[in-house]
């Protein structure tokens, strides 16, 4: 029962230039090349607040997140039916001390729009700022408080 059987001795194995080829290209694959486009669409997006918008019978109510803001940091437009909320901030800080000297440039901005229906009372929108949330109430006009009604047909 001799089943085993005498091997000659394997040489290194020599790469071909077909083996280089074909692991650069297992690589891409495997670094996420189809998830590529999302996160530049992050990347640019990075100085976008987050909103979130709710709709009651009374008003449409936006609240956006953008900490470290001042109350006198944004800038609220209301023109043809678009709010438009904007913010830039500029920061220089220049400190000389005795054995060093700091200085630091900052600067952010943004610029969001919103399409609101035109049944709005533009002149009753308030915002606040509270806790890094700036929150906006846009009140709807009455024609669009009033529900929905069934005609009958005569």
């Amino acid at each position: 029962m001799r089943s085993l059987a005498r091997r000659e001795e394997q040489k290194p194995a020599t790469r071909s230039m077909f083996s280089n080829f074909f692991s650069d290209i297992d690589r891409m694959f495997d670094d996420d090349m189809f998830l590529m486009p999302m996160h530049l669409s992050r990347l640019g997006n990075g100085n976008l607040p987050a909103a979130n918008i709710r709709e009651t019978d009374k008003e449409y109510s936006i609240e956006m997140a953008v900490p470290g803001m001042k109350r006198d940091d944004f800038n609220i437009e209301y023109d043809e039916n678009m709010l438009t909320v904007s913010s830039e901030k500029e920061e220089n800080i220049n400190e000389e001390k005795e054995n060093y000297r700091r200085r630091e440039y900052n600067y952010s901005s943004f610029s969001r729009s919103f399409r609101l229906p035109e049944a709005v009372k533009a002149d009753n929108i308030k915002a606040h700022y509270e806790n890094g949330v700036l929150h906006i109430a846009v009140p709807k006009a009455e024609q669009a408080n009033q529900r929905k009604k069934r005609i009958n047909v005569d």
